[in-house]
């Protein structure tokens, strides 16, 4: 059989009903990770369905504890066939967000697919279960299509924490690192681009998060007394921040700003614009770093974010000056941003502007990571896709959100490409998820042919890519 045929017998998976079934058993499973009691759940999502699965791959199934206390566990996958050939390491997650089924539109359960029309309603339709299972069956339609061979060795890691931080991946990983060894991580999480504009991703940008807080006294004191008298929390944490990151959204602190782009990312980000969905908001113009485009800022910039500021009694202000102000805050960020020293710039910061009572506390970080857009496992992957859809797929360095990449470029070493077959406007994370059918085709016509072309390979892997000035 043909690559052709191997795309074709993967495209009528989705369109016979199949896909539907599938993804119908996955999203029943309530994955729930931030549900302290969802390990029972977790665990019967990796041994039953992504076993059941992969060992008809004939892949062999190990379910891996998390090393972390509470935290999911982990399904490793090895199907070897020649130590000659590419190894790809295919990762996805079976854990969902909560369901929170009372903010549905009536008619819809996030644990019971329903179509309309194009749209797939069901939790982790989008994110991550119907991008999973548009994998796995890939691999075994061009499977079948080789005669019962694939033409390169197989590992797969489904984890089951991703939506609660991914707690013990690193770790796991670290402990793992040759058992997962591989040439290329190939996986898919996150959205595309725009829903018709085949996507392809090299990494992520980092997130930090940080609270700035201030404790000034006990009890709170009447504004009419003692106002003009005693040091208002709320206006001071105020300023402090406007010494960060100022009016128009401009970071003014030099060591949270991000290093200058480089030029094969610019080339990358000419053509691509954000946002422009019927659900997506109007970008602001004149916010954020001047002089670069939307897409720059987002992708290639760092952006210093207030995600609440709390004080007093917001919903029931009273005429008293408050004791304490809080505000919690993250910075997104590029390669080349010295993340880990954050707390230490922040709090250097605050003292030289006058803020020594200002507390700083780093509560969680996630690397960033960036392949290289001249990487030549992006050209091959991108050829593949070009072939698969007849489209030129966008190549975004990194995502402008986060997700843990960094474990597969970082502590395991490999190239990264992620394929997405989500849209910005799935609400992955919100009520009335949902995956569109006609990017879950286009989707799974992509994989296919990726891992077609992975078993033409051979013995040999992508060549270098050519020279660049600058």
């Amino acid at each position: 059989m043909t690559r052709a045929d191997a795309v074709e017998r993967s495209t009528s998976y989705v369109d016979s009903g199949a896909f539907l079934d599938d993804l119908g058993r996955r999203v029943a499973l309530r994955t729930e990770s931030q549900d302290p009691g969802s390990l029972p759940v977790l665990h019967r999502y990796l041994s039953g369905e992504m076993t059941s699965a992969l060992e008809r791959l004939g892949a062999h199934c190990t379910v891996v504890d998390n090393p972390v206390a509470g935290g999911g566990p982990f399904l490793i996958a090895h199907r070897h066939e020649d130590p000659e050939l590419p190894t790809v390491l295919v990762y996805g997650h079976g854990d969902v967000v909560l369901g929170q089924p009372e903010r549905w539109r009536s008619g819809l359960s996030p644990w019971e697919i329903r179509v309309e029309g194009d749209r797939w309603y069901g939790r982790g339709t989008a994110d991550n279960k119907g991008q999973h299972t548009l994998n796995i069956a890939a691999l075994g339609h061009v499977m079948a299509a080789r005669g019962g061979r694939l033409g390169f060795n197989l590992k797969v890691l489904i984890e089951t924490g991703e939506e609660a931080g991914s707690p013990g991946l690193r770790e796991m990983c670290e402990q793992r690192a040759d058992e997962l060894a591989a040439d290329l991580l190939l996986a898919s999480d996150g959205p595309r681009l725009a829903a018709d504009r085949p996507t392809v991703f090299l990494g992520s940008r980092g997130s930090v998060a940080f609270t700035l807080s201030l404790n000034l006294r006990e009890g709170t004191h009447h504004s009419g007394n003692w106002g003009g008298l005693l040091r208002n929390p709320a206006t001071v944490l105020a300023n402090a921040l406007a010494g960060m990151v100022d009016g128009r959204g401009v970071i003014t602190v030099d060591g949270l700003r991000a290093p200058e782009i480089p030029d094969a990312v610019r080339r990358a980000l000419a053509d691509v614009s954000p946002g422009g969905g019927p659900t997506d908001p109007d970008i602001d113009d004149g916010w954020g770093e001047p002089g670069l485009t939307p897409a720059e800022r987002v992708m290639g910039g760092n952006a210093l974010e207030v995600l609440a500021f709390v004080a007093g009694t917001p919903d029931a202000p009273v005429n008293a000056i408050p004791a304490t102000a809080r505000a919690h805050c993250q910075l997104r960020f590029v390669v080349g941003t010295p993340w880990q020293e954050l707390g230490r710039i922040v709090r250097e910061h605050l003292d030289a502007q006058g803020y020594p009572m200002v507390e700083v506390q780093v509560d969680s970080t996630m690397a960033a990571t960036r392949l290289s857009p001249d990487d030549p496992w992006v050209r091959w992957a991108v050829a593949s896709i070009e072939r698969s859809t007849q489209k030129a797929p966008v190549v975004l360095p990194n995502l402008g959100g986060s997700l843990p990449n960094d474990v597969f470029a970082e502590v395991i070493g490999m190239p990264t490409v992620w394929v997405p077959h989500s849209y910005p406007a799935c609400a992955q994370h919100g009520p009335d998820e949902h995956l569109l059918a006609s990017v879950a085709r286009e989707g799974i016509r992509m994989m296919s042919g990726l891992f077609w072309d992975l078993g033409e390979l051979g013995s040999t892997r992508p060549g270098p890519a050519p020279a660049t000035a600058g």
